[in-house]
């Protein structure tokens, strides 16, 4: 699997990073993958190729964390690991030092490769407040227990409320993909300018563009709340899915590795997060990382893209 090295990290970031959001129980999938099925899922991505893997303190109150700790066993130091802090902590070193040593000790590590703060929300909303949240990622930085540090749905405006301790992040995860592109324009750039790669979460449009609408995968509360599988987004999206399902006939691969080939041929990327709930949907999803579109079928991905997006 194709990868890119990424300063301050010994390992190579392979282009698809596993989601671990759906391997614990949680309001947004469900509690349908077991344990034993969380297992098989993080050796499923291993045997693959995938070397990456992103959990976060809130998925599933730890248990993501605690369960690909897990899965991982001696293997943990091995991978790539990204967790993510909420930041309704009290903004001092003391306190956000304390939650990530709760997550240190989930995964069972001395140190995660990246640590992101989950999102700006309301507590990161001045130029006080985000300098102070710099200040405490350094820290943490210089601690030795996270490699390097991120953001999680920071958008351009924040990203200037940093000034310059933008540089100080290396990834920004945010939704991205052919169907969701409004981390493009001015998102883009100021992330482009402070060196703030892409970690593209929700590749496939939570499965749409992978073509999951059958009964099954429409009960999950992540899909039912999503915009894009509701009406009018549903059927306007129909030429851009086509699309996906023709190039994929093309090149005899499952649609949800067009999308995530695509994903990963746009600016800025640093890898592609994909989740899954079934160790058999990542056995198919881990070919997307050594797909090249050609200049052909990136062109009509494009047009249909930009046709749904007006």
């Amino acid at each position: 699997m194709r990868s890119i090295k990424v300063e301050g990290l010994d390992i190579p970031w392979t282009a698809l990073t596993l989601g671990c959001m759906q391997i614990a129980p949680g309001k947004e999938w469900g509690d349908e993958c077991s344990e034993d099925e969380a297992d098989r899922i993080v050796k499923t991505a291993l045997d693959g190729g995938i070397m990456a893997f992103d959990t976060a303190e809130a998925y599933g109150k730890g248990e993501s964390e605690r369960r690909l700790g897990k899965a991982l066993g001696s293997r943990k130091n091995d991978v790539l690991i990204v967790s993510k802090i909420t930041p309704d902590a009290e903004m001092t070193i003391e306190a956000w030092q304390s939650r990530l040593e709760g997550s240190l000790k989930n995964l069972g590590r001395d140190y995660v490769d990246a640590y992101l703060v989950h999102w700006p929300g309301m507590y990161i909303d001045s130029m006080e407040n985000t300098q102070q949240m710099c200040d405490v990622m350094a820290a943490l930085k210089e601690s030795g227990k996270a490699r390097t540090v991120g953001i999680s749905n920071f958008q351009s405006k924040d990203i200037v409320l940093m000034s310059e301790a933008a540089s100080l992040f290396t990834v920004n995860q945010v939704p991205y993909n052919l169907l969701r592109r409004t981390y493009e324009g001015e998102h883009l750039r100021q992330c482009e300018k402070a060196g703030i790669g892409y970690m593209a979460c929700s590749p496939s449009a939570r499965g749409l563009l992978a073509g999951r609408i059958d009964e099954e995968a429409l009960k999950a509360p992540a899909r039912q709340e999503y915009r894009l599988y509701r009406q009018p987004e549903f059927g306007e999206s129909q030429f851009v899915r086509d699309t996906v399902q023709e190039i994929a006939r093309e090149i005899n691969t499952a649609p949800i590795n067009v999308a995530l080939a695509w994903v990963n041929q746009q600016r800025n990327i640093t890898t592609a997060v994909v989740g899954a709930r079934k160790a058999e949907q990542v056995k198919e999803f881990c070919a997307a990382g050594d797909i090249n579109l050609t200049p052909d079928q990136l062109d009509r991905l494009n047009n249909e893209s930009n046709e749904f997006h007006g």
